[in-house]
């Protein structure tokens, strides 16, 4: 017996409720418990790396006098990324999540134990931060495919991923002069302590904070063959191929004047005071940009001003050819920083493509990617201004990179038309089509 529909009420009705906002913005994000957790660990993890980084730059000049020795700290931050970042990258699936993470904090926290001990020697201080450099990739590659279990793969996730990344953004304008201020209390082995510390509380909360999940993937093949057919299947698709060119090809140009800030404040005759402003003005420009599209932008319009501001970023560089004042160079790096809003919508674009057994080995593979061609992007400004004036060669990198950045623009969009749906849905497909034949 169905019941007889209701009969219209002459009553006045309430007003319908109003429509959701088209993006839930950055408060929505931190009202999960479980981000939380992950954000206050992230900053403290992040806070003991670049803590680390400063007083092991001090403490090996101190033991060696050399200034190749004490610069090799920073370059091994960038040189293991690669290797971790590849041969480790199975780590991420074939394990559960919060062990994974916490693992990671527990051998960062060993490693800098051992780094503080006054018998450690420089080579083994060296050969420890390379085990912190390995380690970060997977750590990275893991918490981020973890995030899209927490928030979900929607804009929860994109908006997530841009706090983290601002995070580490906010580093370089914060962490360093503290670190350098924290130098001025303690001795360097004594801040290495302190990083000790800062990892062990990061993985309480991970391990207190988030919640079990299970492995996303289970093989029998060994971890070494299994990270290195996942990092196939990511390179052989071609759309996924061309979305993680899209996170690492921008910020291999875009660490050029970051990387000859010191010589282009010396060019230009603006002291040590200079270098800072030029370190510290492209951060700013991109914490801008970012928080100005997370929380007013719709995600279709961060979709649209991706390849728009992928292929003109770098163009306020070209400032550089005409050695203006200060100011105008810090507005254009303000301006480049800017354009730093176009990885939202590649970050949503990317965690589409990517089958969920696929996530922890491809994050990894993108963290790795984009710290080490990072650091080919540093040595390769350096060696070019061996060889012309500073202006010169960041202006001629803002050319090539523009270059560059519209052939790719061009490729992504080509992809994306030629491709839709997941690796997944893609390979059911082709099962499809073989069990019809």
């Amino acid at each position: 017996m169905t019941e007889a529909p209701p009969r219209p009420s002459s009553a006045p009705q309430p007003p319908p409720p109003s429509a959701p906002p088209s993006t839930p913005g950055y408060r929505a994000v931190f009202a999960v418990r479980e981000f939380r957790a992950v954000f206050a660990a992230h900053a403290l993890s992040l806070l003991g790396v670049v803590v680390a980084e400063i007083a092991l730059t001090v403490l090996v000049y101190e033991m060696t006098g050399s200034p190749l020795l004490s610069a090799l700290v920073f370059a091994l931050g960038f040189l293991p990324y690669l290797v971790g970042g590849t041969l480790l990258a199975g780590v991420a699936d074939r394990f559960p999540a919060r062990r994974v993470l916490v693992v990671c904090d527990l051998v960062c926290a060993v490693c800098a134990l051992l780094m503080s001990l006054p018998m450690t020697p420089v080579a083994a201080l060296l050969a420890l931060r390379c085990v912190i450099a390995a380690v970060s990739p997977v750590f990275t590659g893991t918490r981020t495919a973890t995030l899209a279990d927490i928030l979900g793969t929607g804009d929860l996730f994109v908006l997530g991923r841009s706090l983290l990344r601002m995070v580490s953004q906010s580093s370089v304008l914060l962490g360093f002069g503290l670190g350098g201020l924290l130098l001025t209390v303690v001795s360097p082995r004594g801040a290495l302590t302190i990083t000790v510390g800062t990892f062990l509380v990061s993985a309480v909360l991970l391990r207190l904070g988030t919640r079990r999940r299970p492995a996303r993937a289970t093989k029998d093949a060994g971890l070494l063959s299994y990270s290195l057919a996942g990092v196939r299947e990511v390179w052989a698709d071609r759309r996924v191929r061309s979305l993680l060119l899209l996170l690492w090809v921008p910020p291999m140009f875009v660490v050029a004047p970051e990387a000859l800030a010191a010589a282009y404040a010396d060019q230009i005759g603006v002291g040590t005071a200079g270098v800072g402003l030029l370190m510290c003005a492209m951060p700013i420009g991109t914490i801008t940009g970012e928080l100005y599209a997370g929380s007013a932008l719709s995600p279709g319009t961060r979709a649209r001003i991706v390849l728009p501001l992928l292929s003109l970023g770098l163009l306020p560089l070209l400032a550089y050819a005409f050695a203006p004042g200060l100011p105008v160079i810090l507005a254009a790096l303000v301006v480049t920083g800017l354009s730093g809003a176009y990885t939202l919508g590649a970050d949503r674009w990317f965690v589409d493509a990517v089958p969920e057994e696929l996530r922890g080995r491809a994050m990894t593979v993108q963290t790795a990617g984009l710290m080490t061609i990072q650091g080919v992007g540093m040595a390769g400004a350096g060696a070019a201004a061996e060889f012309w004036p500073v202006g010169t060669v960041v202006a001629g990198v803002a050319v090539v990179g523009t270059v560059c950045c519209a052939a790719l623009a061009w490729e992504v969009r080509a992809a994306r038309r030629a491709g839709s749906g997941t690796l997944t849905e893609e390979r059911d497909r082709a099962d499809r089509q073989m069990t019809d034949r």
